[in-house]
């Protein structure tokens, strides 16, 4: 006898990132067309009655409003461009939680990890979000133990994505635990997506990118580096541009700037090289111009930084 369909919900506010609805419900709709049966019912509701406008100006009539729907198999919170200064009502996070505790499990897509940690339901647990917002949630959600670079995380029944077009790929992977690996791979296939997508949120972020901060003496220094990154610097050869010891000059630097100099220099040198790589440029010719002693040694180096190597990554991210 065919199991019945599992419910999936998709709770939107107003001002919704649409992939971040459409996304995750068009996986569980190719699952059911692949495989000629009804394995997913989806709905999205809202917190309150009425049409929402998204933040691409679509309008969507929801199926329904969260605190009059029924427990669910999966329930997951979409994500919003205002979601992370959005302070919910008492009432919405009982809903919230309410929901999420019933489910078999729930989660969030992008942003939707503010709304949904408003239940408490987050706190000691791992989560993704997006990585230009990681920074504002561990500040805003202490007690929440945020994995900047993941694409999406699953805690227990707890299920996070990343950015906006993650969704997709928690989706996907609730359809290969639900389903298996074969139907899982036929949706990759049939929505032209990566089945397992190459490394984490690094490649796309801007985190950890080098920037000037600290007493003038040291901004001159850092252009001086941002503007000749081939160079062989040392601590001891930027120590010695400041008539400093290498000792006294980390210290300062550190105090002031807020990373050790080495691993700001390596920032620096990582942050030249994936320009160089947007721009098509061979790894080989990309070590050189960045500093780095090898071809070897910059490719271990890129690797733990993006987890791809640095040939993968201009193949994903260069221009023609």
């Amino acid at each position: 006898m065919p199991k019945p369909p599992r419910t999936v919900i998709v709770l939107a506010m107003p001002g919704f990132q649409l992939l971040d609805v459409a996304g995750p419900l068009d996986v569980f709709a190719e699952a059911n067309r692949g495989s000629g049966r009804t394995h997913y019912q989806t709905r999205v509701h809202a917190l309150t009655k009425g049409p929402l406008v998204s933040s691409a100006g679509v309008r969507l009539m929801p199926d329904g409003v969260l605190g009059d729907a029924a427990p669910c198999d999966t329930f997951l919170v979409a994500g919003a461009p205002d979601a992370p200064d959005t302070v919910l009502p008492e009432r919405s996070i009982a809903a919230l939680a309410a929901h999420a505790k019933a489910a078999r499990r729930f989660g969030s897509v992008c942003t939707g990890a503010f709304l949904l940690a408003q239940t408490g339901l987050l706190a000691r647990r791992r989560i993704t979000t997006h990585w230009a917002h990681a920074d504002a949630f561990a500040s805003r959600f202490p007690d929440v133990v945020v994995d900047v670079d993941a694409i999406h995380v699953a805690d227990g029944k707890l299920r996070t994505a990343a950015g906006v077009t993650a969704g997709l790929d928690l989706a996907l992977s609730l359809v290969e635990e639900d389903l298996g690996p074969d139907t899982a791979h036929e949706v990759a296939s049939q929505l032209v997506m990566y089945f397992r997508r190459p490394g984490g949120q690094a490649p796309f972020s801007k985190a950890g990118t080098a920037r000037v901060s600290g007493r003038a003496a040291l901004q001159e220094l850092q252009r001086y580096v941002l503007a000749h990154p081939e160079l062989p610097h040392t601590v001891a050869s930027l120590a010695d541009r400041l008539h400093l010891s290498p000792r006294h000059f980390a210290r300062m630097f550190t105090d002031e700037v807020g990373k050790a100099p080495g691993a700001w220099l390596a920032d620096v040198r990582l942050a030249a090289a994936r320009l160089m790589l947007d721009a098509n440029r061979t790894p080989k010719q990309v070590a050189a111009a960045c500093g780095f002693a090898d071809p070897d040694s910059f490719s271990r180096a890129f690797s733990r930084s993006f987890g791809l190597s640095p040939a993968q990554y201009r193949r994903l991210h260069a221009g023609s």
